[in-house]
C-alpha cells in the first residue's frame, strides 16, 4: 500500500545557487548526497553513465514531512527550460503551506523574489484561501498558500 509522497525531485543547473535559494525559503539540508553515481540509479532512472550533485531538503522537523530532492545533473549536463506556462501535463507547481502569507510575501520580495501576481484570494473548500506564485532560480514554479 502506498503511504505516503516521500519527495518531489527537482533538478536545477546550479545546485550551490539553488541550495542556496531554498535554504532562503527555510529549507534544510536533511541527507547531503554529495556528487556521484552508481549503476542502480543509472538502471532505475534510465540514465546511462549517470553523475549527479544532490540532497534532500525539509522543511520543519516533522521526520515524515516531504522532501525535495535538489539534483544538478553532472552528466549528462541538465538540460532544458521550465514549462512556457503552468497550463501543461505533468507537475505543474509545487505549494508550500504558510500561515502568514502576507509576511513570507513581503519578506521574500523584500530579497529580490519575483512573484507572478500579487497574492490573491479565493474560496476553496468552503473557506478563504490566499495564494501567491514565483519561481525558483531555474524557473520552477513554487506556491505559498494559506488556508
Amino acid at each position: 500500500m502506498i503511504q505516503s509522497i516521500f519527495h518531489v525531485n527537482i533538478n536545477v543547473s546550479d545546485f550551490e545557487r539553488s541550495l542556496a535559494f531554498y535554504q532562503m525559503l527555510g529549507f534544510r539540508v536533511v541527507n547531503d548526497l554529495g556528487t556521484g553515481s552508481s549503476p542502480q540509479l543509472d538502471a532505475g532512472l534510465q540514465i546511462p553513465n549517470g553523475q549527479a550533485r544532490a540532497a534532500l531538503l525539509m522543511l520543519g522537523d516533522n521526520p515524515h514531512a516531504t522532501r525535495i530532492d535538489l539534483i544538478e545533473w553532472k552528466q549528462p549536463k541538465t538540460d532544458g527550460t521550465p514549462y512556457p506556462h503552468l497550463a501543461h501535463a505533468g507537475i505543474a507547481r509545487i505549494a508550500l503551506k504558510t500561515k502568514n502569507l502576507m509576511q513570507e510575501y513581503e519578506d521574500l520580495k523584500a530579497k529580490g523574489v519575483t512573484f507572478l501576481s500579487p497574492p490573491q484570494e479565493t474560496i476553496l473548500g468552503g473557506g478563504m484561501t490566499r495564494f501567491v506564485c514565483f519561481h525558483d532560480p531555474d524557473g520552477t514554479v513554487l506556491e505559498l498558500i494559506e488556508f
